[in-house]
């Protein structure tokens, strides 16, 4: 009998194919560490979005292939670069201007905007760990700031003042002239003012680990580069970073992909191997333009999960990663439907669908059963017809159409409708365009309209298909596409909707028919 071991070691399934890579890292003997290291970094230079959780949520899904096809333990950690210095004013925060006293300092050594934490980095880093814990997953936190001023770096630090002319050398052959007159891997933080310094260095002090600058007045200092006096710059920290935590795999964006190349240089002149990477496209918004944490564009997580739920965030980021996505609110309801449409299948799938369908990856081979008997979309479209629409009130459609089902038995219909009343009313309300029918579509709506009418047949969503698709083919409707956006138009105010057939039987056959009648005498149009 195959194994399921087995199965995983051919799926095509992305985190599979990833996990295979990485697994030859050690195909002759185990990691010394006695593990293998997984690491996500953080830049939390501003209000963490969706991309961030995208990084950590398909970093785990290749951290659970690896565990399917290999005995030896994992690790992940979420590496937070705290230490480095506000070099902008964030546009989404409050009362922006009372943060440009604090520009260039550690974003640790930043006051807190919102007022609720140590500093505006330790805000940020809640931000983060809340929903990652909140979600479930497995991670150790580091921030940069602990690890450097803690002495957990000090060993690559001093490595690195030892061989700073060969880090140079890699640095200064990526950079404009300009910059190469004052470029160096070491940044000190001011003695007095604690702000993190771009400055040329004197002189690197290998034997006594100390480097000597002069600052933006002229004086001259002399500073260790250990016990948080000194930090990398960030190219050179990300290389460092690896060494010194002897990190097997990260993940990063295609905008660091150009440069993956100096990070394992770094990373091998300090001593290390440099990891397994896998490059992911990025996320743009409404406009087709790159989402970015300090101008807030695209959607947040919270933003995400006040209309749907984390596992339908889960299941967008599994989707093609190396393929550029929009990510706005027009996504989430097809997120939601396809994550239920998956769950449901799984069950009677073969081992080797299994492994390949994204709910597998999102909860780790034990998908929950979906109690979704009314999809997402007819939700939105069930609102739109349902007079100042609540949650109780869509409950009350639900009930006629599937009475085994309640709020208790079946939670993620429960906050899946109250996720639609919201998106309806954020969303859809807003934008809907009621327009009147033309002869053609008039005769056939009267049409439907009678036929329901006189319906005994059983109240199936199939069944009532079979009578919509009657009366479009019976009218000359060609494509049959057309007769389903004029009922979508006409009736919902939108261009798409439903299969209609389903939305009968969900919101009843006789409210149908006195629908159609309002929109038949101009008054939803009105």
């Amino acid at each position: 009998m195959t194994s399921l071991r087995d199965i995983a070691l051919t799926s095509k399934a992305w985190p599979f194919e990833e996990a295979r890579r990485l697994a030859k890292r050690y195909a002759k003997a185990p990691p010394a560490k006695g593990h293998v290291l997984f690491e996500t970094g953080y830049g939390p230079s501003g209000l963490p979005h969706i991309g961030t959780f995208g990084e950590v949520a398909r970093t785990t899904m290749i951290r659970r292939a690896f565990e399917a096809i290999s005995d030896i333990p994992t690790r992940l950690i979420c590496f937070s670069d705290d230490m480095d210095g506000m070099r902008k004013v964030p546009d989404n925060v409050p009362d922006p201007a009372a943060l440009r006293e604090h520009l260039q300092k550690p974003l640790t050594a930043v006051p807190d905007p919102f007022g609720t934490h140590d500093s505006f980095g330790h805000h940020n880093n809640a931000m983060l760990r809340r929903f990652l814990d909140t979600f479930g997953f497995e991670y150790e936190f580091i921030s940069a700031t602990e690890f450097y001023r803690d002495g957990r770096f000090d060993e690559v630090l001093l490595r690195a003042a030892e061989r700073y002319d060969a880090l140079m050398e890699v640095m200064l052959a990526s950079l404009r002239e300009e910059r190469q007159q004052t470029y160096s891997v070491f940044l000190p933080l001011h003695p007095e003012t604690g702000r993190v310094l771009y400055v040329p260095i004197k002189h690197v002090d290998a034997r006594e680990g100390t480097v000597t600058f002069d600052d933006e007045t002229g004086r001259e200092w002399t500073v260790p580069v250990t016990g948080g006096h000194c930090k990398l710059q960030w190219k050179p920290d990300f290389g460092a970073r690896w060494a010194a935590l002897d990190v097997d795999f990260e993940m990063f964006g295609k905008d660091h992909s150009t440069n993956a190349p100096i990070y394992d240089r770094i990373c091998e002149i300090l001593g290390g191997k440099a990891p397994e990477h896998y490059v992911y496209e990025l996320f743009l918004d409404e406009n087709g333009e790159k989402i970015s944490k300090s101008k807030g564009n695209g959607l947040t997580i919270d933003e995400w999960l006040t209309y749907a739920s984390a596992e339908s965030l889960s299941y967008f980021m599994f989707q093609k990663p190396r393929t550029a996505k929009r990510l706005f609110f027009d996504v989430i309801p097809r997120a939601v439907d396809e994550y239920h449409q998956q769950l449901r299948a799984f069950p009677d799938q073969e081992a080797a669908q299994q492994l390949a369908n994204p709910v597998w990856h999102i909860h780790a081979g034990q998908p929950p059963a979906s109690g979704m008997v009314v999809n997402f979309a007819t939700l939105l479209n069930l609102a739109s017809v349902v007079a100042v629409p609540d949650k109780t009130k869509l409950w009350g459609f639900i009930r006629r159409y599937a009475p085994q089902a309640s709020p208790e038995t079946h939670p993620d219909l429960d906050a899946a409708a109250e996720g639609a009343v919201r998106y309806f009313r954020d969303f859809v309300a807003p934008a809907r365009v009621f327009r009147l029918p033309d002869a053609r579509e008039h005769a056939a709506m009267q049409d439907l309209a009678a036929r329901l009418r006189a319906w005994d047949g059983p109240v199936e969503p199939e069944a009532l298909q079979t009578v919509v698709f009657a009366v479009g083919r019976e009218h000359g409707f060609e494509p049959l596409r057309a007769w389903f956006k004029a009922l979508y138009e006409v009736l919902l105010g939108a261009s798409e909707g439903p299969r209609f057939g389903g939305f009968i039987a969900l919101y009843g056959v006789d409210e149908t028919v006195a629908l159609i009648d309002r929109a038949l005498a101009g008054e939803l149009a009105a």
